[in-house]
């Protein structure tokens, strides 16, 4: 399979002196299954906001198919539409996507900016609101939902564009448990179905349901390891190097120990 998305010696710095991404080099092929993991302030959201056009690098270069992503090209409004079609963006607080009236004007929103015909808008929302059981909530202002809803509904928003790559920010994130299990469900069904699936996350119990292929970022901004799921939820030294699990202290008697210690389990059926 082919490269849909290259990064090349990518690094990122706020108000150009506090880094958040040092010479990332990271390619992900079309229809591959990829987490970004690492403690909180590692850079894995501005990762993803530089995949979807939001941030620009410090340096190095961004390719999608194989054509450079710069701030310039996407003034361009051809390629901005090709962009925008080919990347979708879940925010990790939905409260930050959505603004219109109402959530069935939330998922016209997109395919209105890109002049999609007002028929075929229409259809695609139905159809998406039909696809994640929320076709009782589309008369709704967003403010008046869930947090399960409103990440429900942000998610639609993108869908409604039919996006070839979703870039999901700590998509289970403060969702109760049914939530985030309907949210691995849908996941794993988009990503069976053909798309390319990215996510930013530092949840482990979600990396091992979804079985991805992994990039680890360190606390100093850069990439520790790439690897299969299995091979990086297995290397407990690493996870406690990149702050993902922790040691616990036991005292036996006057024998005293450390131990690596996560909060998630393998789960194989």
């Amino acid at each position: 399979m082919e490269n849909i998305i290259k990064l090349e010696n990518i690094s990122y710095s706020y108000y150009y002196k506090i880094p958040a991404l040092r010479n990332i080099y990271l390619e992900v092929k079309a229809g591959e299954n990829l987490a970004i993991i690492g403690a909180n302030g590692t850079g894995k959201s501005t990762l993803l906001q530089i995949m979807n056009g939001l941030l620009f690098p410090s340096s190095g270069k961004f390719f999608l198919q194989g054509y450079e992503i710069t701030e310039r090209a996407l003034k361009d409004k051809g390629i901005l539409k090709f962009f925008r079609t080919k990347v979708g963006y879940l925010f990790q607080d939905p409260d930050i996507q959505l603004f219109c009236p109402t959530v069935l004007d939330e998922l016209l929103y997109g395919p209105q900016q890109l002049e999609m015909d007002a028929q075929e808008a229409g259809e695609r929302a139905q159809e998406v609101m039909e696809f994640l059981g929320i076709e009782k909530l589309k008369d709704r202002p967003t403010y008046m939902l869930s947090s399960g809803e409103k990440k429900k509904v942000a998610l639609a928003s993108i869908l409604t564009l039919n996006p070839e790559i979703l870039l999901l920010d700590e998509p289970t994130n403060g969702l109760d448990p049914r939530t985030q299990s309907f949210l691995m469900e849908l996941m794993l069904a988009l990503h069976e179905a053909g798309r390319t699936i990215i996510v930013a996350t530092h949840d482990l119990c979600l990396v091992d349901e979804l079985q991805s292929s992994v990039a680890v970022l360190s606390e100093e901004h850069e990439i520790a390891k790439v690897g299969p799921a299995t091979e990086i939820l297995g290397d407990l030294d690493l996870l406690l190097q990149v702050n993902l699990i922790h040691a616990h202290r036991h005292v036996h008697g006057s024998i005293s120990h450390k131990h690596p210690h996560s909060h998630f389990e393998f789960h194989r059926h």
